[in-house]
């Protein structure tokens, strides 16, 4: 494809913004929403007279629990925005579906300034009998595909990760220590986070020892439901001048979806949705991953960043294991510094976002002691199994 032809590079992102992190914060999804949209309009140099779109991702969804407790319509209220465009649904590329939705209306003249957010009060939603990410712990029936994976003990995305897990590491010889790697290296970088929920040190013994949730992923390799939001503001390129700093590029983006859309109907069960988005984004652009400096990648579970990082093309398929071992590769001394934020395993669920604002705080160069020096290209991306969607973010170029 003809790089001159990429729609998304009239978009850029101007601001950006993260409110309060924490487990069972008590406080409402609306004041937490609405403190990270402050901080991304300080960020972007705008009034909120400015913002004329809003996307957010599912959209309100009482079930599950803490979720999505807020949709576009209570951020418009709270904030009184006046709206010529706005978007919420569950139905697209992975959860930066709403970002990617948001740059269209961006490209297509529909909007000028959109705000997108995710938040979520998953951590204060918890209670002992009721788990958000557990299928059935809403209120709702089960219908579709997961109305068939209870009778058979398989309860939670743990269970559905383990299995895809299991199979890779059947066919390509992939450890355990070699996959603890990521949480280990996600723990360190989440000491340098004052946001971050753990950031006491993780030991491979710790890790070998900890609780098994669903072979072979334990405790550590599951991240860690919060309270929190982020919001990030796409703006139209020919509106540069008026930000209050040099914003990120758009590069490129990857959405597609070739496989099937389920759990395990997929031809190649060692391989996810993200290995359709991936190779998408690296089609709409001359970069190459070699030249990423930064990834910041799905967490949800660890085999997931695993996987994203195989599809973005920083190893050959299968050979995970030996890009991970010793896990100096992903370090932020290394050649791919990796969620250095401390992802969502140690900084704390923001269900795909955190990734977009750490990549865009180490392209501005403010991401303080875990700052990777001279910071130019970066990737962010997010959803695992039958969902998928990642971003190429620059700074100017």
């Amino acid at each position: 494809m003809s790089t001159t032809r990429v729609g998304e590079r009239q978009a850029v992102i101007s601001g950006v913004g993260q409110s309060q992190i924490g487990r069972k914060l008590g406080r409402s999804g609306v004041s937490l929403t609405v403190e990270a949209v402050t901080e991304a309009l300080a960020d972007a140099g705008l009034d909120r007279s400015d913002i004329d779109g809003v996307s957010t991702y599912p959209g309100m969804a009482p079930s599950p629990p803490g979720m999505s407790p807020h949709g576009v319509r209570d951020l418009k209220e709270a904030m009184g925005l006046e709206l010529d465009w706005f978007s919420g649904g569950g139905e697209v590329p992975g959860q930066l579906g709403a970002l990617f939705n948001a740059v269209a209306a961006v490209v297509t003249g529909l909007a000028s300034h959109v705000v997108v957010f995710r938040t979520v009060t998953e951590s204060s939603s918890q209670t002992a009998e009721r788990r958000a990410s557990v299928t059935g712990s809403g209120d709702g029936r089960l219908t579709g595909a997961l109305q068939w994976y209870p009778p058979f003990g398989a309860m939670s995305a743990s269970n559905w990760i383990a299995l895809y897990a299991q199979r890779y590491m059947h066919d390509f010889g992939l450890t355990r220590e070699q996959l603890a790697q990521i949480p280990i290296t996600c723990r360190t970088n989440a000491a340098l986070n004052p946001k971050a929920i753990f950031t006491e040190p993780l030991t491979l013994g710790a890790y070998l020892s900890a609780r098994m949730i669903s072979w072979p992923l334990c405790l550590f390799d599951c991240d860690v439901p919060a309270d929190g939001s982020t919001a990030i503001i796409v703006s139209h390129e020919s509106l540069v001048a008026s930000l209050r700093k040099p914003p990120v590029r758009i590069e490129a983006i990857g959405s597609a979806l070739h496989g099937r859309d389920s759990w395990d109907q997929r031809a190649d069960l060692t391989t996810m949705a993200c290995h359709d988005a991936a190779p998408m984004m690296w089609s709409r652009t001359d970069l190459k991953p070699a030249d990423v400096d930064t990834a910041q990648l799905y967490d949800g579970f660890s085999f997931i960043c695993l996987q994203w990082l195989e599809a973005c093309g920083f190893f050959p398929k299968g050979e995970a294991g030996a890009f991970l071992a010793g896990g100096e590769r992903i370090s932020r001394s290394g050649e791919l510094p990796l969620n250095t934020n401390g992802g969502q395993l140690s900084g704390g669920r923001m269900h795909g976002y955190g990734y977009v604002h750490e990549a865009c705080r180490q392209l501005w160069g403010e991401a303080g002691q875990r700052q990777i020096a001279g910071a130019e290209v970066a990737v962010a991306a997010a959803g695992g199994g039958p969902i998928g969607g990642c971003i190429l973010l620059t700074t100017s170029r």
